[in-house]
């Protein structure tokens, strides 16, 4: 058993107390319109109908920082205590509580960090508390200064070892880091207007204006986690309300920037325009692979991320965005051919690739988001991404290369206008040098089965989210993961899970 901090004793508190009183009421409180963002976390994302700031949410002919009579009378409720916009103040909340559990599968041996094949289940918990201030009024320069308080305790199955599509993007990879509750983002946002034509916005926690000018730039600096800005899909980026598993939430190929728990420190600008942003940042990478310090030598040791979005449709009269993404991290890596030629040279007794790391090598990538509505209940999307595969998977997951495509559905038409039903595929792979440190018995910071059979590691998630009342939310959850740890002398494997989810 583990300890639940005091962050999320203060939450759950709340969040039983709420069911209780849900229950001996027997109805819910019901309606429809904008939702309030689930916690982004390591690799978390903001939900469709509230979006990080972005001009394609605009309502330009609307009253500014007001929404439609219709809209506001149909929104409904889905936070324990309402957060009323134009407020220059923000204090909510979230907790999330995984139970998940998997099946026994075929597996003809196992290596140190193998996805065990017995049957197993755990739990994991994620508290979050956001403050944010907005010191000033102004719309054309205006400042948010933001700070949030996480904790993350439980545990993933296997340790979070064995694949590189892990089944729960909430469990942090080093389970001895503790529940207690720790610093997880403090920023500064900017915002400097280029016109005095504005558009409307729904404020959330990363930004407190409900109206920004329609052309700007926006700085960013302190610590937080890239995928809050990064390669961000409505319908695939919120493990909290959405899909769980980490390749499918982020791009997979995309190696980003971030200490174990998913957070670095550095800064980005944005610029915003009608129908396109281009955003660039530049962020302290961790000392050694999947590790909890950061290299504070810049010179030496960063991440850099670039990301192109349009906005633009192919269906008419519906939204669509397509976002191309790039990055170069330069850090202390090693090199897979040379970790397998020192071992078959005898020089190594076993592959080791971190007796192969060089200072400022450079591992980059690229990535392709993309998202559309088909119609009021319907959306689709698709990621694509690609690395040079020859340094070490450093920080995020063990994947060269992903492809993806899943879609939801929202259950308006049936009168349970939150619920949501989603179903995805997404297909890993790793480069031939990466293949055969494996196969030799090398171990990276997820995988080492101590053998390799290899094959895509392809996995089909799908979940459906009911939302009982106010900001209480259950989902349930299936993953079928065939070559877990692209070994195709082991799995398939089955992962079911259940979730508990509250918005305060």
């Amino acid at each position: 058993m583990f300890r639940i901090p005091g962050l999320l004793k203060l939450m759950l508190a709340v969040a039983c107390y709420t069911a209780l009183c849900v229950g001996a009421r027997g109805g819910q409180v019901s309606g429809a319109g904008t939702q309030l963002p689930s916690a982004p976390q390591p690799q978390v994302e903001l939900q469709a109908q509230a979006q990080i700031p972005s001009p394609d949410k605009a309502a330009g002919t609307d009253v500014p920082g007001q929404k439609p009579a219709e809209k506001q009378a149909a929104d409904p409720v889905v936070t324990m205590f309402p957060h009323p916009e134009g407020r220059r103040f923000w204090i909510s909340g979230q907790a999330n509580i995984i139970f998940q559990g998997r099946l026994p599968f075929h597996s003809p041996y196992e290596g140190v960090n193998s996805f065990r094949s017995s049957a197993e289940y755990k739990t994991s918990m994620v508290g979050t508390l956001y403050t944010a201030v907005r010191p000033t009024t102004s719309v054309r320069y205006n400042t948010d200064l933001i700070l949030d308080l996480e904790s993350a305790a439980g545990r993933g199955l296997s340790q979070a070892l064995g694949l590189a599509g892990f089944s729960n993007l909430d469990v942090v990879r080093n389970p001895n880091l503790g529940s207690a509750p720790y610093l997880a983002r403090y920023e500064i946002h900017q915002v400097i207007g280029l016109t005095d034509k504005t558009v409307s916005q729904d404020a959330n926690f990363f930004a407190l204006a409900t109206e920004v000018p329609e052309r700007r730039i926006e700085f960013r600096m302190g610590k937080m986690t890239l995928p809050d800005f990064f390669d961000v899909n409505d319908s695939g980026s919120d493990s909290h309300l959405q899909f769980l598993n980490w390749t499918v939430d982020n791009n997979g190929a995309w190696d980003y920037a971030a200490d174990t728990r998913g957070y670095t420190v550095g800064g980005m600008a944005e610029y915003d325009d009608r129908a396109w942003s281009l955003r660039y940042g530049i962020f302290a990478m961790p000392v050694v692979a999947n590790g909890i310090d950061m290299d504070w030598a810049f010179s030496r040791a960063h991440g850099q991320n670039g990301e192109f979005e349009l906005r633009k449709t192919v269906v008419p009269n519906r939204k669509g965005t397509t976002r191309i993404l790039f990055y170069g991290n330069r850090a202390h890596m090693g090199v897979y051919r040379e970790a397998v030629q020192a071992y078959l040279d005898g020089v190594d007794s076993t592959p080791t690739i971190t007796a192969h790391e060089h200072f400022g090598a450079l591992k980059y990538g690229v990535g392709l988001n993309t998202q559309q509505e088909i119609t009021e209940n319907l959306r689709v999307f698709g990621r694509f991404g690609w690395n040079e595969g020859q340094h070490e998977s450093f920080a995020y997951t063990e994947v060269d290369q992903t492809v993806e495509a899943g879609g939801d559905y929202a259950m308006r038409r049936f009168g349970r206008s939150e619920d949501k039903f989603g179903a995805v595929v997404v297909s890993n792979a790793i480069k031939r040098d990466h293949q055969e440190y494996l196969r030799l018995g090398g171990l990276g910071f997820l995988l080492g089965d101590g053998n390799l059979k290899y094959g895509r590691e392809t996995i089909v998630e799908s979940y459906y989210t009911w939302h009982e009342w106010r900001g209480m939310f259950y989902s349930v959850d299936v993953q079928h993961i065939n070559n877990p740890g692209y070994n195709g002398d082991r799995g398939p494997a089955w992962v079911g899970a259940v979730r508990a989810h509250v918005d305060f």
